[in-house]
């Protein structure tokens, strides 16, 4: 059986709760358990309501947990907000100004007042990771082994200070300390604990992106991020433009010159580039963009999570034109999903979107470590070593699957030429409206291949008559829906979509044919439903959506899917 407990840390901005949740993350971590970690907070640097919601167990998580058994509150406002959250048996611990009540249900502690006893009062949420893992029941030689490492390169006094600190807080809670059937010894584990953020990043590096455009915006900025650690180590660039357009102009430079680039942003920031997408559609360049979604429209909602750009995606920028579009639904799939848009998108020589979001780009994971670097990169360039004034290069010659011979500009004798208008196979401006057809039904002609290449969506329990349907970040909570529903005796599957975009009409119509689909979706029109209904003739289905920023439960999906069934 499954040991599992959830717990939530409370407060405002500025108070340290992301440094107290990733104390606890690291050192269940070093432990070889499995944590699901996921922040909230506000779009301002100080003050407001913040909090992290941290899962452990001891098997591995894919969603996050939302009934809690420890509550750690780090101002008042924090225990009225989420008091009822907790279960039957769980704690909150309190921050106050001297010690007060301390019963089972609540304990007050004055963390600045332990903090400046160990020394300083900055240490406040050190002293509050000791006192939750004193309540777990963890040895505190573990916490103070990982702050040790984690203060080592702020020098001996620096770490010397944090474990005083870790040392009052689980003191002053040791006596609460609870059985919670957690193994707690420091282990070697082959497991990595991952953001979709990170892996989004990694990803792309590990297929061989070497340029990095972008302009700032929440959540998509945490994915340019995590590569700027490597520029010292790599022969890669990271570049602030001064805008989104900027941004994916320069990213459609770069991979003309052959160098593979990619850029990353939210909706509002991908509003701004479907003019460079169409761009890179007409020329024909390869193009990466990351859209890490939120809740729009314009500046919406800028730091809560949410599904309502699929359609906008799909059909982003003027005419008609192939692309892909996947939406991962965990960091390594993510991981994984990146390199295949880098190799797809210089395949078919087409834009590849890759669709994160808030809660999937800055959630921590713990997963099985299985990232591989291929020794070797399949790049698509033809030699450019012939062409003249009598037998130009045709850089849009009207191949039957559409894909023209590609070459790099500069390196040798044919003339690459390129334009934004429409052109005839040797790249010059053309009005001509046989050539138009004939350039349109060629980029065209893409799709059937693009299809074949397109994974088909996650299928658990495909026999039973109702089925719940998502895709992207909504995997892990539809999994552990469909779990409970089945230890309740309620046959139920799931059909869960990565690949998105083109879409084999077929196949889906057939995995879906004769049964009570249910969307789960984060936006508020189920829009993979309606992508459904236009591509694969489904003509009926329900819907679990949830469009108020905040990601889904497992719970709530259980609850619902109840409802419908009935």
């Amino acid at each position: 059986m499954k040991t599992d407990v959830t717990l939530k840390i409370a407060g405002a901005a500025g108070q340290g709760i992301q440094t107290i949740g990733d104390l606890l993350s690291e050192v269940c971590h070093q432990s070889g358990l499995f944590i699901f970690s996921v922040d909230d907070f506000e779009s301002r640097v100080r003050g407001g309501h913040n909090f992290n919601l941290l899962r452990i167990s001891d098997k591995e998580l894919a969603a996050p947990g939302n009934r809690l058994d420890i509550l750690v509150c780090i101002n008042e406002n924090a225990y009225d907000l989420h008091k009822e959250e907790l279960r039957s048996g769980g704690i909150a611990i309190v921050n106050a100004e001297k010690p007060g009540t301390r019963n089972k249900t609540r304990f007050e502690i004055p963390l600045k007042k332990l903090a400046e006893e160990a020394g300083n009062k900055i240490t406040a949420n050190t002293v509050a990771a000791g006192a939750v893992l004193a309540i777990l029941g963890t040895p505190f030689t573990l916490l103070a082994d990982v702050l040790k490492n984690r203060f080592a390169a702020k020098g001996e006094k620096i770490a010397t200070l944090n474990v005083a600190a870790a040392k009052k807080g689980f003191d002053a809670a040791k006596d609460l300390s609870r059985n919670t059937g957690f193994t707690w010894e420091a282990k070697k584990s082959h497991n990595i604990v991952l953001s979709g953020a990170q892996a989004a990043a990694l990803g792309a590096l590990a297929a061989d992106c070497r340029f990095f455009p972008f302009y700032p915006m929440s959540p998509a900025t945490g994915v340019i991020s995590n590569v700027i650690p490597y520029t010292e180590k790599l022969c890669v660039v990271v570049e602030q433009a001064e805008d989104e357009i900027a941004a994916v102009m320069m990213a459609i430079g770069a991979s003309f010159a052959g160098v593979r680039a990619m850029t990353a942003t939210s909706g509002g920031g991908f509003c701004l580039m479907t003019e460079g997408l169409g761009l890179a559609a007409m020329t024909e360049t390869p193009l990466v963009i990351v859209n890490a979604q939120r809740p729009g429209p314009a500046t919406g909602l800028p730091t809560r999570t949410g599904q309502a750009d699929l359609l906008f995606s799909i059909h982003a920028s003027q005419d008609e034109f192939p692309r892909f579009v996947f939406a991962p639904g965990t960091p390594v799939e993510t991981y994984e999903t990146m390199k295949r848009a880098f190799h797809l998108a210089e395949k078919y020589q087409v834009p590849a979107i890759v669709l994160l979001d808030q809660f999937l780009a800055n959630s921590r994971v713990t997963e099985k470590n299985s990232l591989t670097v291929a020794p070797d990169i399949e790049r698509f360039y033809e030699q450019n070593n012939s062409g003249n004034d009598d037998t130009p290069y045709l850089r849009y010659a009207l191949a039957q699957d559409g894909v023209s011979p590609q070459r790099l500009p500069c390196s040798g004798p044919g003339l690459v030429r390129v334009t934004g208008n429409e052109h005839d196979p040797e790249g010059h401006i053309s009005e001509n409206a046989a050539n138009k057809i004939a350039m349109t039904q060629k980029r065209a002609a893409k799709l059937p291949a693009m299809i074949k290449e397109m994974d088909p969506p996650l299928l658990v329990n495909p026999t039973a008559r109702v089925l719940l349907v998502g895709w992207g970040s909504t995997r892990g909570n539809i999994l552990e829906a469909v779990e409970r529903l089945g230890d309740q005796s309620m046959e139920i599957g799931a059909v869960l979509f990565k690949d998105l975009w083109p879409m084999d009409r077929k196949a889906i119509g057939k995995v879906l044919d004769n049964k009570q689909l249910i969307m789960v979706e984060q936006n508020e029109s189920s829009q993979l439903g309606r992508l459904l209904a236009q591509e694969a003739g489904i003509v009926s289905f329900d819907t679990i959506l949830k469009y108020d920023g905040r990601p889904f439960f497992p719970d709530y999906i259980v609850q619902k899917a109840k409802e419908l069934v009935k």
